[in-house]
């Protein structure tokens, strides 16, 4: 489904990109100061949304390779209490399982599958930024490995 989502809004930047781009050379060649400055914002402001597209790219094919390796290897955290409805694991639950998995990653700094495992239970405890940081270390130590 999040592949589906993703080949979408590519598609729709893509026409973006046509349709904008030729307001841009209208705007540029107007000749007016104030239209040239919105042309080149046309023109600017998608190269940013593209450049944003293909690091969260980049980083979800990253992640999931690493996630399918560590699940291949037995690796990924289990359930080890009640989930929400949601997925999530229950406030009352989390922090004791953040603050295992955070003393796991601590003590094996250079491992990425421990930065990997902390990141899963903080994205299932609702930390979604902590998860994000947490697996972003994660494919920087795999790529350091190899």
């Amino acid at each position: 489904m999040t592949r589906i989502g993703v080949v979408l809004i590519g598609a729709a930047l893509i026409l973006y990109f046509v349709l904008m781009g030729q307001k841009a050379i209208l705007f540029i060649a107007s000749g007016d100061p104030v239209g040239i400055a919105m042309g080149i914002a046309l023109i600017v402001l998608p190269l940013i949304g593209v450049w944003a597209l293909v690091r969260e790219i980049q980083f979800g094919v990253q992640a999931e390779r690493l996630g399918t390796k560590l699940d291949a290897e037995g690796g990924m955290p289990q359930a080890e209490t009640e989930l929400t409805p949601s997925g999530r694991i229950a406030k009352s639950d989390a922090e004791p399982l953040i603050q295992r998995y955070s003393s796991e990653a601590d003590a094996a700094a250079d491992d990425w599958r421990a930065r990997y495992r902390l990141g899963v239970v903080q994205d299932a405890a609702g930390r979604r930024k902590d998860a994000r940081a947490s697996i972003r270390t994660a494919i920087r130590l795999a790529r350091a490995k190899n």
